[in-house]
């Protein structure tokens, strides 16, 4: 059994740990947390007995003791808080980490053919913006929900054995809030996920439309598409306010049941410490320091709801966010899979096979490709003819990889797909911000100058590449005509030494004769030695290449040249 498969096992294992790892170290903090809050218990405690000391006449020093306790545990306290707090968001930061990781590796294994593909500017609004979301959501609400369930459960423990009312009268205040909170939340939760929806549309349409600024400008559409975007920014604003309407809501909701609550206790133990109501205790009746002690813990025991109540909206946020960062890219049209390293190794011989291949870009679409078979020989050139949406593009992008096949299966060499050893030239391939050698070797260990220089001069762009010299192009090839674009699409594959498959999708469409024949040119001077096989309608290129077969809707028709 190979090592990748054991390689491949571990990281699963790994990555299966992590989510166990952050839930631990998120209860961890919130227990933390929790103990924190418990804390001060034992402080009211030794409050009120100090006050009821001091009216029964005790002097200063009989509470010496108790107050160095209540500093050294007011310490204690805000230490904990503080190392559960950062425990917390440390551990959301890591859950953040490797969702977000998680997400960028399916959308990089999605098929850029995919017409299902997320939107670029939504994808982003969702991995950087709103991503960032979730953070609040599991470092303050997980650790105040359980704050919630632990602290106020202990309090009503300790105030029990006191006064049966005041419990009574705490018991029944606390559970009319998160009744509330909840019904509150689902509204929160839905209009959050519409808030959500609504940035990733607008991110989307904002880059769609600065893309396409130049054509919008040329066709006098400016004026539609500042309205449509006036009318999308006031959509993402009333959802924006909805969804902050309904979190003030909750507020509201929980300080008025906490108030009364509070409101209740005191009111009974007034009236008990004036004598006016002789029940509710088990003594048959509360002193001083007993009702001071409830006083105290009956704020503290609605504040873990309170925090709940603040942290609210952050639930509804994250969650929204962890939805949409999980459903990003769960579904699509997936790249194939690639070749095993030692399988693709010993495929000295570069012949392709295409054995019963089946595509269709959508379920309900009628096949692009039905049982189609093809037999491509190591080193050898060949033409693709045939009308548009005859299949030319969609049968490269299943030679190389980019989507996979429905049925049947496509072979090069003795396995299955080795990739690394292709090169693919498209109609506009994508030219970065900076110079025309930096754009040639993209940063690939081991291309050197001289390299560089020499596919250069085989695409032809040497003088072009000393015009401009140290200079960057424009981002996105601005300053390079089509012809150049393309030319420089030919060096970065030239300055591979280990291609031995090269794809090209229609490289002289739209270009004059002679320009044309240039890149004709370059591209046989590239594929020598080297499998070539270009889909185009130029019947000049097709003429140039040793063999040719027209695809049409019906049958596949096929000449030796």
């Amino acid at each position: 059994m190979s090592s990748a498969f054991f390689d491949a096992r571990g990281e699963q294992e790994t990555r299966a740990r992590k989510p166990a790892a952050t839930k631990r170290r998120l209860r961890s903090a919130a227990m933390l947390q929790s103990l924190a809050a418990a804390l001060w218990i034992p402080q009211a405690g030794l409050l009120a007995w100090s006050v009821g000391k001091l009216a029964d006449g005790g002097v200063f020093n009989d509470i010496l003791l108790p107050a160095a306790f209540i500093l050294l545990t007011g310490i204690a306290k805000s230490c904990l808080d503080a190392a559960g707090g950062r425990l917390a968001f440390r551990a959301a930061r890591a859950e953040l980490s490797e969702k977000r990781a998680a997400a960028v590796r399916l959308l990089a294994r999605l098929s850029p053919i995919d017409s299902n593909r997320p939107a670029s500017g939504e994808a982003a609004s969702i991995l950087g913006e709103q991503a960032e979301l979730i953070v609040p959501y599991l470092a303050r609400f997980q650790p105040a929900r359980m704050k919630a369930s632990l602290v106020p459960l202990v309090i009503l423990v300790c105030v029990f054995p006191i006064s049966w009312i005041a419990a009574l009268v705490l018991l029944f205040a606390a559970p009319l809030i998160p009744i509330f909170m909840a019904l509150i939340g689902w509204r929160a939760q839905a209009a959050s996920e519409k808030q959500l929806v609504a940035t990733g549309g607008l991110n989307a349409f904002l880059l769609d439309r600065l893309r396409g600024l130049a054509t919008i400008r040329s066709l006098d559409a400016v004026d539609a598409t500042a309205l449509r975007l006036r009318a999308e920014a006031e959509s993402l604003r009333t959802r924006t306010m909805a969804v902050l309407k309904i979190a003030f809501l909750s507020s509201a909701v929980l300080e008025l049941f906490s108030a009364l609550g509070v409101a209740m206790t005191a009111v009974y133990i007034g009236f008990s410490l004036l004598g006016e109501i002789r029940f509710g205790a088990w003594s048959g009746g509360l002193d001083l320091s007993q009702g001071l002690f409830i006083l105290l813990l009956a704020p503290a025991f609605f504040e873990p709801l309170r925090e709940l109540s603040a942290v609210w909206h952050d639930r509804a946020s994250g969650e929204a966010a962890l939805k949409a960062l999980d459903a990003i890219a769960a579904e699509g049209m997936a790249l194939a899979e690639f070749a095993d390293a030692e399988t693709a190794a010993v495929a000295d011989a570069y012949g392709i096979r295409l054995e019963n291949i089946g595509f269709r870009y959508r379920p309900e679409q009628q096949p692009i490709l039905n049982s189609f078979n093809l037999d491509i020989a190591a080193g050898e050139h060949l033409a693709l003819l045939g009308a548009s949406g005859s299949g030319k593009s969609t049968l490269l992008s299943l030679i190389s990889g980019l989507a996979p096949c429905e049925t049947g299966r496509v072979l090069i060499g003795n396995g299955s797909a080795d990739r690394g050893r292709m090169a693919w030239i498209g109609q506009k391939p994508h030219i970065f911000a900076g110079t025309i050698s930096g754009n040639v070797a993209l940063g690939r260990p081991g291309i050197t100058k001289a390299k560089i220089d020499g596919a250069l001069d085989l695409a032809q762009l040497a003088d072009v590449a000393q015009t401009y010299g140290h200079r960057p192009l424009g981002e996105g090839g601005i300053g390079l005509s089509g012809g150049e674009a393309l030319r420089l699409a030919i060096a970065r594959a030239a300055c591979d030494p280990d291609i031995r498959i090269i794809l090209t999708d229609e490289p002289t469409a739209h270009l004059d004769a002679e320009t044309a024949a240039e890149i004709t040119e370059s591209l046989l001077a590239l594929a020598k030695g080297r499998t070539l096989i270009v889909a185009t309608h130029d019947p000049l290129l097709a003429a140039r290449m040793q063999r040719s077969i027209r695809l049409d809707a019906e049958l596949l028709q096929e000449a030796a040249e």
